[in-house]
């Protein structure tokens, strides 16, 4: 568990509001936020990898039982911790901008999305829907009202790299759906900025893992499998790179961006900074599964190929410091997942 945090003075009684904000990323950045003294509001609608999404018995809903556990143990945090929730579809336009004029934020945080690449892929015009229709929407209420509007791009609108380190300033050719709508999303919100100055703060995270999470990445599907006695499925030979990011890290970034007058108007890697093989998370969680096999498949084409992004930027204006490498951040993401598996409530996982 992460250290007790103290108040902010730079945060205190700033009005935030995460429109997404029940998800993995937002949940655990409004504890945080409130936490540090912030007054946070949640808007989400519970549709998108979330609680009504699961709530339903449907038969291709993997590891169910588990997954409304974690979610209402999200749920529970922001209750405890005394964070509105606002359930409510961000699509809305009406609805949305009603809510933002009468919260009255100073900062609003985007992260309304479907997160994950290969559900985009399947389902364009929905993802666009969860994307950019409640962007626009969030965009148009903050105009005119709002300090900073932050929004939560990715590093897949970098595609494949062409160096093993990307800046800010490298070339942007996302592949598929999910890294061309996150790229679009960064034009809107700067067009936002030209046409109605609204200052924005835009990050592009990267391989996110941590507590809480139901969005079955990698180190989520590694640590179910090798709980479940399951092998661990890696793509080709498991020497592809990818920076993986703790989510203490991106949300103590996230942060520091907040009324930082460096941050306005400006573009940040949020990321560990350091990437790292398959392979060598696949020998992390050997280490606590000693048992676990491995075995290949097919690499899906339209994952591009990753490595670094450099954070040097939110280091030199932000003061950004990630303090969790795989080695130390890994085996936190193990022990939460174990402390779920008690014997008098344990949920039955599927082998996928």
């Amino acid at each position: 568990m992460s250290q007790p945090l103290t108040p902010d003075r730079s945060l205190a009684n700033r009005r935030i509001v995460l429109i997404g904000g029940a998800g993995f990323i937002g949940h655990n950045l409004a504890l945080t936020l409130k936490q540090l003294g912030a007054h946070v509001e949640i808007i989400d609608s519970l549709q998108v990898n979330n609680l009504l999404a699961y709530a339903q018995k449907m038969p291709d809903l993997y590891q169910r039982d588990l997954y409304l556990k974690i979610l209402h143990q999200r749920l529970d945090l922001l209750h405890e911790a005394g964070i509105p929730l606002h359930i409510q579809d961000a699509r809305d336009y009406h609805a949305i901008g009603h809510l933002i004029t009468e919260i009255k934020p100073q900062v609003v945080i985007h992260l309304a999305a479907v997160a994950h690449a290969n559900r985009s892929n399947k389902d364009p015009y929905s993802t666009f829907d969860h994307s950019l229709r409640t962007l626009e929407n969030a965009l148009d209420a903050s105009r005119g009202r709002v300090e900073q509007f932050i929004f939560f791009s990715s590093s897949m609108v970098y595609g494949n790299f062409l160096t093993p380190e990307v800046t800010e300033e490298s070339p942007l050719n996302p592949l598929g759906i999910y890294g061309a709508l996150k790229l679009s999303g960064e034009k809107i919100v700067i067009a936002y900025n030209q046409v109605f100055d609204l200052p924005y703060t835009i990050i592009r995270p990267s391989a996110l893992y941590g507590p809480r999470c139901v969005s079955r990445r990698v180190g989520q599907i590694f640590i179910e499998n090798a709980l479940n006695g399951a092998k661990l499925r890696i793509d080709g030979d498991g020497q592809e790179r990818i920076d993986f990011t703790f989510i203490d890290d991106l949300v103590q970034g996230v942060c520091r961006t907040i009324d930082h007058p460096q941050a306005i108007n400006e573009i940040f890697n949020l990321t560990y900074g350091s990437s790292r093989s398959i392979q060598d998370l696949v020998e992390i969680v050997r280490q606590h599964f000693p048992q676990v096999d491995v075995e290949s498949v097919a690499r899906d084409k339209l994952i591009p190929f990753r490595g670094t992004l450099n954070i040097d930027k939110a280091k030199d204006l932000l003061g950004y410091t990630p303090a969790n490498p795989i080695e130390i951040g890994f085996p936190k993401y193990i022990d939460w997942y174990k402390s779920l598996m008690t014997p008098e409530r344990e949920p039955a996982l599927t082998v996928v």
